[in-house]
């Protein structure tokens, strides 16, 4: 086993972009003379491809790869509208099953595999699993893909609060369950009032899209101002927000729960400071809501909104209707069937018609990996933290050194960088291509401890090209570079 590991390692080392490096081990497989020394140059490449991550990445493709006795076994996920068409081949002479497919170097995706027609399991080597609608998927991520730092619990910040109600609904005949995050240092006593975010899809938002988490870090990292979140759980999803129930749940959110939230609890009373968002069907009822009730909310968030129900009726009636005081944040995937191509058309009119839209297209599927990793996007676009100039916050100073994850990201033209520093010292900020060549020094002097923004801009006569670039942060205890106290980098991705 010792020789084909060694021989499987001088080839996989060629070249680690190599888009033909796997196809290289499978032709060295294949000229093997038996089916002992084959198993063993096969059992070699999995314990290398489990240092490196499996789906195994060369190029711009993903080969998913699959070890067992089995009759037949193949792929369902958002690529392929999870039906299990893409049939893994079998490296002959092996228990070795594999399949090949190229990527876009940012693309996210949820997957199965699916072992003798009906046995739906999760890639056994593929240690990375993310939550789905219909329980855990394996996740395929391209090495160009930046994971939501925001999704990550941390037990060292303040957090919020979560009230459970209950409110009868004589609209629609039903009680709703509802879960009230209220942010930290909330005080009933206080005169302090908030902005508030209505979630569709409430209870799937805190449990699959960790909307209570994202919250507290935006708030913790300065990037949103403190909000009240009101999680409503649906009685029947389809029928309140696509079908026959959709005018009853619509009044309802107008003329009992708004009244209800802002009855008991700290919220600001105004349609600018109101955002309703969901998924899906959720995002097709959030959007009959607000354009119907401007009065009442001003913001509206779609994630991958599902327009279709009732001929379309939600994007006709906006597309066709007069032009209202609603401001839109729209989040889709290309590998969402025709979905894409409707939100594209909807931004296009959004943009024609001078509504204020913030919009990001991913490739990702319709699931809550792509959902929950934008969260971030409608808050921040709703309620961005103020003060917005750049400076510090020293109201609390932090207790270390932190870069934070720039925003948006991808970004064009701009985007904000923000670091914290516990103590007063010599601070760098600098950007720099692939190659490790300084783009731009953003800061470059002796900072306060505090909290800071910095806003990077790449100008139309740039000469920087759409691709993926780093900036790193540096502190010293002097303007030479000495005594280096903290040293970070994080990946960015400009897209022109």
């Amino acid at each position: 086993m010792k020789l084909y590991l060694t021989v499987l390692l001088m080839i996989l080392s060629v070249s680690v972009y190599s888009q033909n490096q796997f196809q290289q081990f499978i032709n060295y497989v294949n000229s093997l003379p038996d089916p002992a020394s084959k198993q063993s140059a096969v059992d070699s490449f999995i314990v290398y491809a489990r240092t490196q991550g499996i789906p195994f990445i060369t190029g711009d493709s993903a080969n998913f790869v699959y070890r067992g006795s089995v009759s037949s076994i193949s792929i369902a996920g958002d690529f392929n509208g999870w039906t299990p068409s893409w049939s893994m081949m079998n490296l002959s002479g092996t228990n070795f099953w594999y399949y090949s497919k190229v990527f876009e170097s940012d693309a996210r995706l949820d997957y199965k595999f699916v072992r003798n027609g009906n046995d739906w399991i999760l890639d056994p080597e593929n240690p990375r699993q993310v939550s789905g609608g219909f329980g855990p998927n394996s996740e395929l991520a391209m090495p160009d893909y930046v994971q939501p730092w925001e999704i990550n619990y941390r037990s060292n910040i303040p957090h919020g609060t979560i009230v459970n109600k209950t409110i009868y609904s004589i609209t629609v005949g039903a009680y709703y369950q509802l879960r009230i995050y209220l942010p930290p240092g909330y005080d009933s006593a206080s005169t302090e009032r908030y902005p508030a975010v209505y979630f569709q899809d409430g209870f799937e938002y805190i449990s699959l899209g960790s909307a209570v988490t994202v919250i507290d870090n935006l708030i913790d990292s300065n990037r949103i101002n403190p909000v009240i979140a009101v999680f409503v759980k649906p009685n029947n999803r389809n029928e309140e927000y696509a079908g026959s129930s959709r005018v009853k749940y619509r009044l309802f959110f107008v003329n009992e729960l708004v009244p209800y939230i802002d009855s008991n609890f700290k919220t600001i009373p105004s349609a600018d400071k109101r955002l309703i968002l969901g998924d899906s069907f959720g995002g097709n009822i959030s959007a009959l809501i607000s354009y119907n009730h401007p009065e009442i909310f001003g913001y509206c968030g779609l994630h991958s909104g599902a327009f279709w129900p009732n001929n379309y009726e939600a994007y006709n009636l906006i597309v066709n209707g007069p032009v209202k005081n609603i401001k839109w944040c729209s989040v889709w995937g290309t590998y969402e069937g025709s979905l894409p191509g409707n939100m594209r058309n909807f931004r296009d009119f959004l943009l024609q018609n001078n509504y204020q839209l913030n919009w990001e297209e991913r490739h990702e599927g319709h699931s809550w990996g792509l959902w929950r990793a934008t969260i971030d996007n409608m808050l921040i676009f709703f309620s961005p933290f103020e003060p917005n100039s750049v400076g510090s916050n020293n109201e609390n100073i932090p207790d270390d050194f932190f870069l934070y994850q720039n925003y948006p990201n991808p970004f064009n033209p701009g985007t904000s960088i923000q670091y914290a520093i516990s103590s007063r010292q010599f601070v760098t900020l600098k950007v720099y291509d692939v190659l490790g060549n300084e783009v731009a020094t953003l800061v470059n002097e002796y900072r306060e401890a505090g909290r800071y923004e910095v806003e990077y801009k790449v100008g139309q006569t740039s000469s920087l090209s759409s691709g993926i670039y780093f900036y790193q942060l540096r502190v010293t205890n002097s303007s030479q570079g000495t005594e280096q106290i903290f040293i970070e980098t994080k990946k960015m991705v400009l897209m022109k």
